[in-house]
Parts: C-alpha cells; sequence; structure tokens
C-alpha cells in the first residue's frame, strides 16, 4: 500500500531509493557502514557482547533469593532464550555481512523489524513479548559500547556503485556529528521525523545537496527497512512504497533536476558580475577542511563561514590539540591559494552538542533551554585553555594564507574585550614559543538582537561582520529552529528580522567595514534581489548554492532594485511584495 507522509521541505530535488531505518534506541547507537574486510570483526563484537550480556543474566539468575517470585527467574529464562535464538542472531548477522552495517546498526535494525512482526501478533501475551526483546537488545549495545569497534571513518570509503539499488536514510532524528559521517556516502536523500527548516541538520543536507524533508513526525514508524520510498524535496512530502505511475513521474523530475545542474554546474567559474557591472563575492560555508577543495571547485572566490566545531565531534571523547587543529586550518588555507579563510572559533550548544564523552562535557545539557544556555562564545570563554588552544591553531594557519577570525554569538562589550584579551595572550604564547603567525582581521557574527542594536559599538571593535541569519531569526521570533512543534512560526520574511538585515547592511556599509551574510538567506534564490538591493555584495553559502545564485545575479541589473528595499520593509507581507515588484520591474524591462 502506497502512502505520503508530509514534512517540511529542507532541500530540494528528488531523491528515489530503499529505505534505510536509523532506529531510535534508550542506548546512544552509532550508526555507520564498514569496509566488507571488518564484517568478520563486527561479527566477532556481535558474539563477544552475547556472551557478556549472557554472563550477567546467568549471575542475576543464580543472585535470585528463593523467596523471589517464580515469574522473575521465568523472566530471565525467556531473556536468555532470546538472547541465543540463532534466528535472531543469524538475521543481525546478514545487516553486517551483506548490508555493512556497524554491529550497533545491525542489532537495531533487526530490533526494528522483530518489533514490527510482535506488534502484528493477535495473542497479547506475545505482542507484549517486544518489551522482553527490546530489554535484551539494550543490553547487548551497552555491552557494545563498552568497544568502540571500527571507527565511524572507515565507512566513508564505501562506494554507491557497490549497490544494487539507491538508499535515502529513513531516522527519527539525525545528530549534525552523525550527518558528518554520512557526508558523501551512499545515500542519495534522507527523511527524519524532527527538525526544522534551519536545524543544522537540515542545513548539512543542503551542504550535501541532497533531498531532504524534516519534521515528519511519524516517518520512522510508518516505512519498513527496504521499503521503496520518494523523497520530494520541493514539496516536503515522502512517499512510501509509490505506485508505478507516480514512481515513473517522479523518475521523469529527478532526469529534469540533474540536467538542470548539470547546466548551472557550466556557470562555476564564470565571473560574478550583475548586468550594470557590480562585482559579487559568492564565498562558501564549509565543516571541515576537505570541504575546502570543493568550495574551490565550485566556483567560490573564498571561504564565508569555516565552521570548525565539526573538528570535535565524533572523536570518542578526544578533543583535538593545537597541532592537530592547526594541520586541519593549515590545510583549509593552502587548498584556497590565496583566497581568504574565515574560521569561526568553535559554536557548540544547542543542536550541536560536543560528544558526551568529552572531557570538557557541555554543562547547558542540565539546562531547560540549550539554545539560551552556554553555548558558542559563551562555552569558549568558560574554557581559556580549549580557546586558546584554538586562537593559536588559527594564527598559526594565518602565515599559509589570508586568514579571517569570527566570533559567534558575541552580545556584550565585556565580550568583546575578553575576545581581544584572549587574542593578545594568544599572540605572547606563540612569540614565547617562537611560531611565527600574521595579523588576522577579527569579526564578529551579528546573530542575536542585541548584536544588530549595538552595531555602531561593534564596529568600532571589529574589522567586518557576518549575518547569521539563522540564529537572528531564531532568536528575533523566539523560535526554536529544531523544534518541528513551532517550526511553521520560523519565518525569514518577518519584517523584525528583514529590518535588521537591511539597518546591519546599511550601518557596515556606511562604516565602510566589509559585510557578507552567511546564513541559509545567503543561500536561497528568493532573496537574492532583495540583499543586492540592501546594499550586500557578499554572500557566503553552501558550495553546492553557489551556481544557482550566480546565475540570478548573472541576470540581475542591480540598479533597477532602487525602491525594492523601501517598499518591501514597508509591507505587512514582505514576501508577497518582494515579488510582486520584482514581477512588474521584469515587464516593465521587457
Amino acid at each position: 500500500m502506497s502512502i505520503q507522509v508530509f514534512g517540511l521541505p529542507v532541500s530540494r530535488g528528488v531523491a528515489i531509493g530503499r529505505a534505510v531505518l536509523v532506529a531510535s534506541s534508550r542506548v546512544d547507537v552509532a550508526h555507520y557502514f564498514i569496509e566488507p574486510h571488518q564484517a568478520e570483526r563486527e561479527v566477532d563484537r556481535l558474539r563477544c557482547a552475547r556472551d557478556e550480556v549472557a554472563a550477567e543474566l546467568m549471575a542475576l539468575k543464580q543472585d535470585v533469593p528463593e523467596e523471589a517470585h517464580a515469574e522473575l527467574v521465568a523472566l530471565l529464562d525467556v531473556h536468555l532464550m532470546m538472547l541465543h535464538d540463532e534466528m535472531l542472531i543469524e538475521a543481525v548477522k546478514q545487516w553486517v555481512v551483506e548490508r555493512h552495517y556497524n554491529a550497533e546498526w545491525a542489532i537495531t535494525a533487526q530490533l526494528e523489524v522483530v518489533a514490527r512482526q510482535f506488534d502484528e501478533m493477535e495473542d497479547e501475551y506475545l505482542r507484549e513479548r517486544k518489551a522482553d526483546l527490546e530489554q535484551v537488545v539494550e543490553r547487548m549495545l551497552r555491552a557494545l559500547s563498552n568497544d568502540v569497534g571500527v571507527m565511524g571513518a572507515a565507512h566513508a570509503s564505501l562506494q554507491a556503485a557497490s549497490r544494487e539499488d539507491p538508499l535515502v536514510l529513513i531516522a527519527s532524528d539525525i545528530a549534525p556529528a552523525d550527518m558528518m559521517h554520512f557526508k558523501r556516502s551512499v545515500f542519495t536523500g534522507f527523511v527524519t521525523d524532527v527538525g526544522g527548516r534551519t536545524s543544522h541538520t537540515a542545513i548539512v543536507a543542503r551542504s550535501m545537496d541532497i533531498p531532504a524533508v524534516v519534521g515528519t513526525r511519524e516517518a520512522s514508524r510508518l516505512v519498513r527497512q527496504d521499503d521503496w520510498v520518494v523523497i520530494d524535496g520541493d514539496a516536503g512530502v515522502l512517499i512510501v512504497n509509490p505506485p508505478p505511475i507516480v514512481l515513473e513521474e517522479y523518475r521523469f523530475r529527478q532526469r529534469q533536476s540533474e540536467l538542470e545542474r548539470a547546466r548551472l554546474h557550466r556557470l562555476r567559474h564564470a565571473p560574478c558580475v550583475t548586468l550594470d557591472g557590480q562585482h559579487i563575492d559568492l564565498l562558501a560555508n564549509i565543516e571541515l577542511p576537505s570541504d575546502a577543495q570543493v568550495a574551490l571547485e565550485a566556483g567560490a572566490v573564498g571561504v564565508g563561514l569555516f565552521r570548525s566545531e565539526f573538528m570535535f565531534m565524533n572523536r570518542g571523547g578526544r578533543l583535538p590539540d593545537e597541532e592537530e587543529q592547526f594541520r586541519g586550518y593549515r590545510t583549509a588555507v593552502q587548498a584556497l591559494n590565496g583566497l581568504p579563510v574565515t574560521i569561526r572559533t568553535i559554536d557548540v550548544g544547542a543542536d550541536k552538542p560536543l560528544d558526551r564523552m568529552s572531557t570538557h562535557e557541555l554543562r547547558h545539557e542540565h539546562t531547560l533551554n540549550p539554545a539560551l544556555g552556554l553555548r558558542a562564545i559563551r562555552w569558549s570563554l568558560s574554557e581559556p585553555e580549549m580557546f586558546g588552544e584554538q586562537l593559536r591553531a588559527i594564527l598559526r594557519a594565518s602565515t599559509h594564507g589570508k586568514v579571517r577570525l569570527l566570533i559567534p554569538m558575541v552580545a556584550h562589550l565585556r565580550e568583546i574585550l575578553q575576545v581581544r584579551q584572549a587574542l593578545e595572550q594568544a599572540c605572547r604564547e606563540l612569540d614565547e614559543a617562537g611560531h611565527a603567525y600574521a595579523q588576522v582581521e577579527l569579526g564578529a557574527m551579528i546573530e542575536v538582537p542585541a548584536a544588530a542594536l549595538m552595531l555602531p559599538l561593534f564596529l568600532r571593535h571589529f574589522d567586518f561582520v557576518s549575518i547569521g541569519t539563522n540564529d537572528l531569526i531564531q532568536y528575533t521570533l523566539a523560535i526554536d529552529r529544531a523544534d518541528e512543534a513551532v517550526a511553521h512560526l520560523y519565518d525569514a520574511w518577518h519584517p523584525a528580522v528583514l529590518q535588521l538585515v537591511a539597518q546591519t547592511i546599511a550601518q557596515a556599509n556606511a562604516a565602510g567595514k566589509p559585510v557578507s551574510v552567511c546564513g541559509e538567506m545567503a543561500g536561497d534564490p528568493a532573496f537574492t534581489e532583495l540583499l543586492l538591493a540592501m546594499g550586500l555584495r557578499s554572500f557566503s553559502m553552501h558550495p553546492a548554492q553557489i551556481s544557482s545564485i550566480k546565475q540570478r545575479i548573472l541576470r540581475t541589473d542591480a540598479r533597477q532594485l532602487a525602491g525594492l528595499v523601501e517598499h518591501v520593509l514597508a509591507s505587512d507581507e514582505p514576501q508577497d511584495a518582494c515579488v510582486a515588484w520584482l514581477s512588474r520591474a521584469r515587464r516593465l524591462t521587457h
């Protein structure tokens, strides 16, 4: 039976393939692919975990007091029986050997399959045995967690060509760190139950340039392993087991989309100049040093945002030291061949926590609202040793190219002064150690309304500013952008948001300080003309979005945009007003 599941469209395009479910668990489960030759080791891990849990259950059974209820012993016997069920073990091995899942993923995938079988049983007693199976699996997962197994990076080398069918990922949620595991992997698209248009999961999906739908609420429950599914990233729809005629229609759309991408690809190295001769800088947002080469190939003229926090994630509790960070930053800087690289200091918190095993475990996880807690520059200043290491590594990398330093979520003058003191201290320590470094420009992220309102003060202390529209919208409208329950209220076209963006661009231009937009608004073609009209001449976006924005700019005469900003800001419905104004302007031109 074919069904449709509706969510939020966050990354355009069509993906068709077999569903791969990442089952949720009360125990954190690592999901990654292994290489074929590592299957035997993963199977051994499963056997060891099973033996460990069996020994634990046997010990519990022996310790049961004589006066205890007989059902307690019977329950332990049921768990032992399930644990040694060869059909269950063989099925789990099949996930490892044939699909190359790691041990934890394999056992949760099989749990998903068997749990559905229990749900369909008519006998109430048998249906209730699903809870016993879940408890057994949870014990095995805890046993496996004591053995790090094969590192997640190993799966990245697995090529999609080794599989007969394309795969799409279906999950309750995917943490940003897990998304980095899946980057450039076999998946052609993904769907999650939770998330908003600018949750970090959605942002990474756009950076991967694959179709994605989030906030579906029920997808991971309704879809079964290996179901054929279609992801419509334009409409925000997941179609499960589509009829042949629907499948053929989407395959046609998929081919059309591929042709359009090929056409846009030819624009990647063309100069980005408006029809009236104004040069526009299109920069790239990157997550890892290796992404710098991708940015160059996409036609970026620099990196406007290097999200350094991704170098700190998925490391099993071991954070990169100064030397490792230096090598990573140097790799990115050298890859750009003299083009500017803007490195943002670590921005953890809210939807981007560090590994819980980290010695720098975030205290924000114990707060009621992480988005308003100890995150970004607040966290860095609370961890001066870590912050100092990062500053020294960035400064050392500056001798290999043009580096700019960007500070996230600044809101207070005292934070500015503390950052400058930390930077001066880092310079002194490098001098004492005999390490070379160059002067770097210091910039601030404008992503808190207070920063936008205090911009004249900020411009006295910073060399440039970058508008992070994702958080600026979130904090201006008091909307958690990762919460699908309020995602419909997240509105980049809200008059208050547009006023703050326009004001920031105008004040920075008047002060002669460079200003860019590095949030999702920069990569959305619907905002291109409006941002140009506001005076923006530097856009930073995911590499996959550069060609489509460049095409829009190449077709625009910036001189004809006079009056657009005033018209839009005066309207109660800014988006409708912008579309109508541009449509009228095009008719007059032609």
